[in-house]
């Protein structure tokens, strides 16, 4: 059970590792604001919180509808919450070019940068130990659509978190508007190619993990006493 957790996060890891890729092209691609940000900077031009806390508390919202969705919060949940961040600051820090300039080619990279958050969401999905905030929120919804390609449910929800962050004065510029549609395209092609559908697999919270740790554990000292 031990040696399979640790090869659980390992893949979690490399998955946001190519996830934090992703998004630190989107970002080099200097084409505009994710939905996301751009609610962000909305509710901080509307109240006391600056950009850092007001991404802070949207999180930690979608993680507390998560949980009113009955999504489990996992190891995974975890690890994405401590080292995505990290992953896409060291992207952007080592990055030797400088930000895309050019409108088309910014299109090209941050369509790229699609494909690699969508692969590496499902890489870390695989693992079955809970999902980021969002993620979760984005396949707690799904669950409820089970009719509507995941993909076209991340649109929706962008499309939506876009609004809020519009009717906020949030930025908004093309890359705002082709993350709200391209992302959940692109993560829909990516996911038929590689048959992969989220919403088919059992998350395990923590709690859940460590029971079945426990569990394994007690079963081999049982072993050896009947040895």
């Amino acid at each position: 059970m031990k040696t399979r957790m640790i090869k659980e996060w390992i893949k979690i890891v490399i998955g946001l590792f190519v996830f934090a890729f992703g998004v630190h092209l989107t970002i080099f691609a200097n084409i505009g604001l994710s939905p996301w940000d751009c609610l962000g900077m909305g509710i901080a031009m509307h109240t006391p919180l600056n950009y850092g806390v007001s991404v802070t508390l949207i999180s930690l919202t979608v993680l507390g509808i998560d949980i009113l969705l009955r999504e489990k919060i996992g190891f995974g949940t975890v690890i994405d919450a401590l080292i995505t961040g990290n992953f896409v600051q060291l992207f952007n820090s080592f990055n030797p070019f400088e930000l895309n300039s050019h409108l088309w080619s910014g299109i090209l990279i941050m369509v790229v940068g699609f494909v690699f958050m969508a692969f590496g969401m499902a890489v870390y999905m695989k693992s079955e130990q809970g999902c980021g905030p969002r993620d979760s929120l984005l396949v707690g919804l799904g669950k409820r659509m089970p009719r509507v390609p995941i993909g076209i449910v991340e649109v929706l929800l962008w499309a939506v978190v876009l609004l809020f962050g519009w009717l906020l004065g949030g930025p908004v510029g093309i890359g705002t508007l082709l993350g709200t549609v391209g992302t959940g395209i692109v993560m829909q092609i990516v996911y038929t190619i590689i048959h992969f559908e989220p919403r088919n697999l059992h998350q395990r919270g923590i709690i859940e993990m460590m029971r079945e740790f426990r569990h394994e554990e007690d079963a081999s000292a049982s072993d050896c006493v009947h040895e």
